[in-house]
């Protein structure tokens, strides 16, 4: 059983990723999580801190199910690809997630607070997509010429988007894993 505040943040997820952030309110993630709504305010003291968590939340869950699925003996161009595909599972967790992350994007539109971190988010992320074409770069599978930190935004920016059409359903799971697959490759060029 998760302790409160991961079960709030659980159910503030769930919320967001079926009806989106916009009118969004504490007393409908209290009703979904099974706590009063003082117990929201207590651990997170208002709306605005609880999709602040709420961010946070998704993003180590994400972290979490690609750590766990990633095989640290793959080769680094192998590692790279699989770790833009898992954003790209039918699962309902991964569902949940990429759906929340997408409303919560959205909302960073006019929230410069969530902005913020939501930048913070997406600059780790593609951290760790650069690292790993610098790591197919030094055992020979990218492209020497290829600038690791442009075509991670470049690849990271693509997973949003097809993730979004996937979701909307105006493109398949095949095609939009079949699009990323043909990024990496241009990306990284021939070794």
């Amino acid at each position: 059983m998760p302790d409160r505040p991961t079960q709030i943040l659980e159910a503030a997820a769930r919320l967001i990723a079926r009806r989106g952030v916009r009118g969004l309110r504490v007393e409908e993630v209290s009703a979904e999580a099974g706590v009063s709504t003082a117990l929201i305010y207590y651990h997170f003291k208002d709306r605005a801190g609880l999709l602040r968590r709420t961010l946070e939340f998704i993003t180590r869950r994400a972290v979490r199910y690609t750590d766990a699925a990633l095989h640290a003996s793959a080769d680094p161009r192998t590692r790279l690809t699989d770790l833009l595909l898992l954003e790209l599972q039918d699962t309902p967790r991964v569902r949940e997630n990429s759906a929340a992350w997408g409303e919560l994007r959205a909302t960073a539109v006019f929230d410069p607070d969530l902005r913020e971190q939501l930048a913070a988010a997406t600059g780790e992320w593609a951290d760790d997509v650069a690292h790993l074409i610098r790591q197919a770069q030094a055992a020979g599978q990218a492209a020497a010429g290829v600038d690791p930190r442009a075509a991670a935004e470049r690849l990271t920016a693509l997973v949003e988007g097809v993730s979004e059409r996937w979701l909307s359903g105006t493109t398949s799971l095949d095609r939009a894993r079949e699009l990323l697959r043909g990024a990496v490759a241009l990306e990284l060029g021939q070794a």
